[in-house]
């Protein structure tokens, strides 16, 4: 139980990395758009072997599956638009948000990105043993431009260190806690259970990436994207078939 949350920690302390990495150096923007490509591609793969493979297996051509997926997406698309009208709408945008009220709709932005992510690694722990790896990258890369942009922007606007990382840290918390409940909540789950949750999963980060990251990832690193995202894909497929 204690390895879930650690691991739930692990992956989201990337944004206090990319916290620090936005205090000390500004790197350009089509890097970042670099990053979140490559970050895309290991998402789609861990989406569709660490999730969508997994939901299958647990329960066959289940009508949960569906469920789950449309659920997913409908839960994401719902919470982004409010998220959105808060002042979030721009949490991933490599140049940061220009609000500087904007910090708490880029927490609970963050957390809604974040939790899905966080169940999964616990679940994985449960039915394998050990962490997904593969799910593990794909969390830990897709956090790093996020933090990057959003420490960004809010410096610019005039936030100080401490807040910020007291921030991060505590989307870093709540997401080790989204991690350590997908363990212990569905370590006995039915196998019904379990697969409509990774297919919920699958559908809020399908909608997720392809309502916020893909299009950033586009729009900063132009044509390049394409190749980058792929190579993250391959990337973190090789991952999943060796690990």
């Amino acid at each position: 139980m204690i390895e879930s949350l650690f691991w739930g920690s692990i992956a989201a302390g990337s944004l206090l990395i990319g916290a620090v990495i936005a205090m000390v150096v500004r790197l350009p923007r089509r890097v970042l758009g670099a990053i979140m490509a490559f970050g895309v591609g290991v998402l789609i793969s861990a989406v569709a072997f660490e999730l969508a493979e997994e939901a299958f297996k647990q329960a066959g051509a289940s009508i949960w599956l569906t469920v789950g997926l449309g659920l997913g997406a409908l839960t994401f698309f719902v919470g982004d638009l409010l998220i959105d009208r808060m002042g979030g709408r721009h949490r991933k945008r490599a140049a940061g948000p220009d609000d500087n009220n904007s910090g708490p709709a880029i927490v609970l932005g963050s957390i809604l990105d974040g939790i899905p992510e966080s169940i999964v690694l616990g679940l994985s722990i449960v039915h394998g043993g050990v962490v997904s790896v593969a799910m593990l990258v794909a969390v830990f890369i897709s956090n790093l431009p996020e933090a990057i942009g959003a420490t960004a922007g809010l410096r610019k606007s005039g936030w100080r260190t401490p807040p910020l990382i007291g921030m991060w840290a505590l989307v870093v918390v709540v997401s080790g806690s989204a991690s350590l409940a997908g363990y212990a909540l569905f370590d006995k789950a039915p196998a019904d259970v379990t697969a409509f949750t990774l297919a919920f999963s699958a559908g809020a980060l399908l909608t997720m990436l392809a309502d916020t990251m893909m299009p950033e990832a586009y729009n900063e690193s132009g044509q390049a994207a394409g190749i980058i995202t792929t190579l993250g894909f391959g990337v973190a497929f090789w991952i999943s078939m060796l690990s």
